[in-house]
């Protein structure tokens, strides 16, 4: 993959898949995590997402090519011009 001029390292191109990670866990800080996303409506991998986001983003280490987290569920309604 060729890094964009300017760019600071590999950008993720349109319709590029997301990596996938092995991760073993505790089973009770897996229980604590699936409970916290439940709380805030996410998917135990989406916190963990979030999370890691999160905290390299206070580090100074979030790539700024890093894309946001997509979203899931359902689009929002198109904008109705009569509205």
């Amino acid at each position: 993959m060729t890094e964009p001029s300017g760019g600071a390292g590999p950008r993720r191109r349109p319709g590029q898949q997301r990596k996938q990670v092995l991760l073993r866990l505790d089973p009770l800080v897996y229980d604590a995590l699936a409970r916290w996303a439940g709380d805030e409506l996410r998917s135990a991998n989406a916190q963990i997402e979030f999370l890691l986001r999160r905290a390299l983003a206070e580090a100074g280490r979030l790539p700024g090519g890093a894309g946001p987290i997509p979203r899931r569920g359902r689009p929002p309604a198109p904008e109705r011009p009569d509205a």
